[in-house]
């Protein structure tokens, strides 16, 4: 491919809104995320749920490195979207195999997850053969290729040796994702090198976002389908509704609604980035445990309270509050006090709700929110809006 072939794979600066494309990628983490919670409900302890965690580690580097592939290159390139789609269809055999992946279908998620990320930069470095912007592919493909040595040795051990070989190849690529890939002959990637788009990552981020409540919304009309439609049910459910929507308020507060232009503003956009997919992070991992607690808290609302349930259902809320308290820093530099008082508050009521029924565990947690959500407006009320002020 020529250097003017692969130019016109970058994506335009006029063209800074996501497309249907990478709108069709993300229900696939509609799936992936569903998978997740049900294997946490099924399976409710802290060995699983460090296994849920990696595999989401895994999933979301599969997302991240998608929205920047299509942050730097033209989703309505056909090379580009048959790379997407095929990304698409991977992640949708590594969410199905997610549930076993601790078991028999561990070769599958590994085998998968390698083909991926190894396969797609590979692609990458043909396709931009003659451009500046294949360095930045080719260390990718090193990096992945580094990684998928763990991915694979895991993928036939068992018990204890598959988690510690994943952990270690999740490990291997996050750190070089902050060491900015430092490879062979090929150096560290640079600023330059990202080209950020301000706009379209903060619509991806609210699009994954939304694709988020997608799933507590779906956990929470498929639990209270099966409920019988009891008073019990019915409270637990518009308890599980009012958390999503207190979710959405709280995260679209400011900080939710200014991302594009902190990025625009940053003296350096790829460190405001790279919060940003770091808070986004912690707020699904806390989204994810908030929909364990949904379901079951509407199937059994008046059951056993016992330390793990307590955990998701008011661990969830804390960890996006802590997701959301990073996420505003980054816009803002500073971090507003009910953020902090919030996840406090929840920690302190952890260790009395053991004693009460479920459903009054999450109304307490749906308070904390409110409460927040409250706050926010309150602070909001009469003040001109806060400009955006990045960390220097």
């Amino acid at each position: 491919m020529t250097r003017s072939r692969a130019g016109e794979l970058l994506r335009r600066p006029e063209e800074p809104r996501a497309g249907f494309l990478e709108l069709f990628f993300d229900l696939v983490f509609v799936f992936a995320l569903a998978k997740l919670s049900q294997n946490l409900v099924e399976h409710l302890t802290w060995s699983s749920a460090l296994q849920t965690l990696v595999l989401l580690l895994a999933l979301w580097q599969v997302w991240t490195r998608t929205a920047g592939l299509t942050d730097r290159l033209d989703p309505q390139q056909p090379p580009v979207q048959v790379l997407v789609i095929a990304t698409m269809f991977g992640t949708l055999v590594m969410a199905a195999a997610a549930p076993e992946a601790f078991g028999e279908r561990g070769v599958v998620f590994a085998g998968v997850w390698v083909a991926v990320e190894v396969g797609r930069n590979v692609f990458l470095v043909l396709i931009l053969s003659g451009h500046e912007t294949q360095r930045l592919f080719a260390r990718l493909f090193f990096w992945s290729g580094v990684s998928a040595v763990p991915w694979i040795a895991g993928a036939v051990a068992e018990d204890t040796g598959r988690i510690v070989l994943w952990t270690l190849g999740v490990a291997v690529d996050y750190g070089a994702t902050a060491l900015g890939f430092p490879t062979p002959w090929l150096g560290r990637s640079s600023a330059a090198d990202f080209a950020i788009s301000g706009e379209h990552l903060a619509e991806r981020f609210r699009q994954l976002f939304i694709i988020a409540l997608g799933e507590l919304i779906l956990v929470t009309g498929l639990a209270y389908s099966g409920s019988g439609f009891g008073a019990d049910s019915t409270a637990a459910a518009a308890v599980a509704f009012a958390i999503t929507a207190l979710l959405w308020r709280i995260y679209i507060h400011r900080a939710g609604q200014l991302l594009a232009e902190a990025i625009a503003a940053a003296a350096d956009p790829v460190r405001v980035a790279v919060s940003a997919v770091l808070a986004h992070l912690v707020m699904v991992a806390g989204i994810i445990a908030i929909a364990v607690g949904d379901e079951l808290v509407i199937e059994h609302p008046f059951g056993h309270t016992y330390p793990a349930l307590t955990a998701v259902i008011l661990g969830g809320p804390a960890l996006f509050l802590a997701g959301r308290a990073l996420f505003e820093y980054g816009v803002f530099s500073r971090v507003s006090p009910s953020r902090l008082i919030g996840i406090g508050v929840l920690a302190a009521l952890s260790p009395t709700m053991i004693f009460l029924p479920p459903l009054v565990v999450a109304a307490a947690a749906a308070l904390v929110l409110a409460g927040i959500a409250v706050s926010d407006a309150a602070r909001a009320r009469g003040r001109p809006p806060e400009p955006p002020s990045p960390p220097a």
